[in-house]
């Protein structure tokens, strides 16, 4: 057990002062609930494991702090990137399938403590599961040395040709998510019309530009109708991105039951502050 934390520790680049932390981070609730019924009758095995409980607790706590040290970063980087491009990038750094991602890549898959039942069926392999351990670690890091390690961790293992990649993808609108392909299958299912993108203004020197683009719902016949939404960016792929991503949101709004935002000339509230934006 020892050897094994090692490694874990090796993997992670910082050695526990209080090694309890990372043997909790790693029990999953099935071997807690397994110990509780039956009692742990080896008394070696006792000492380890009594008082541990399961990683859930710390798991709450290493998604938040995840999202600081990851926000901090982005934050630092890139200093052009404008709140939208921030939240989009760092969503994808913390999603459950990159941080299942950063868990293989550490092998903390074998380091699992999971029950019988559960080790047979094959959880020690399930992505939700690796990414949920992998926070509970996270988790016990910044427990045990506070944010530093997790800044070091998150540096070589979470951001490093993640994030240049998915910096990249944003530069060219990869990242946004398909968002426009959508909004048209959306619209097209409640027989809505279609969506169509112009671009309203740009702004900005040729290094730095910024497009506004307004999405409008187009019928079968005569020009685009009522605006959706309105969106910014560094390309007009981007924005266009953006708009329909503001658009989505919009019918969600709207389907919840939410009243539609408008200022008194009846277009959408957000157009105003996203015009500022592209202005500046």
């Amino acid at each position: 057990m020892e050897a094994a934390q090692t490694e874990l520790e090796a993997a992670l680049g910082y050695a526990f002062k209080v090694p309890a932390l990372l043997m909790r981070a790693l029990t999953h609730r099935s071997l807690a609930n397994e110990q509780a019924t039956q009692g742990v009758m080896d008394q070696a095995l006792a000492r380890q494991t009594v008082g541990v409980g399961d990683n859930e607790r710390l798991e709450f706590l290493g998604d938040a702090v995840l999202g600081l040290v990851v926000a901090e970063s982005l934050f630092g980087v890139h200093p052009d990137w404008h709140e939208g491009e921030l939240t989009r990038v760092r969503a994808r750094l913390v999603s459950r399938q990159h941080m299942a991602q950063v868990a293989e890549a550490i092998g903390l898959g074998k380091h699992l403590r999971l029950s019988r039942a559960e080790e047979k069926g094959g959880l020690r392999r399930k992505s939700t599961v690796l990414s949920n351990t992998m926070e509970a670690v996270i988790g016990a890091l910044f427990l045990d040395g506070g944010l530093e390690p997790v800044r070091a961790f998150a540096r070589r293992r979470i951001l490093g040709q993640a994030a240049e990649q998915l910096a990249e993808e944003l530069r060219s609108g990869a990242a946004l998510g398909n968002y426009k392909s959508a909004l048209q299958e959306r619209l097209q299912a409640d027989r809505a019309g279609t969506p169509v993108y112009r671009v309203k203004s740009e702004s900005g020197p040729d290094h730095r530009k910024r497009f506004l683009v307004e999405v409008r719902l187009k019928m079968e016949a005569g020009e685009p109708g009522k605006p959706l939404a309105r969106g910014t960016g560094s390309t007009k792929k981007v924005a266009e991105q953006d708009a329909a991503r503001r658009a989505m949101e919009k019918l969600d709004r709207l389907a919840d039951g939410a009243p539609e935002a408008a200022d008194a000339g009846g277009r959408d509230a957000t157009a105003g502050s996203e015009e500022e934006e592209a202005a500046k």
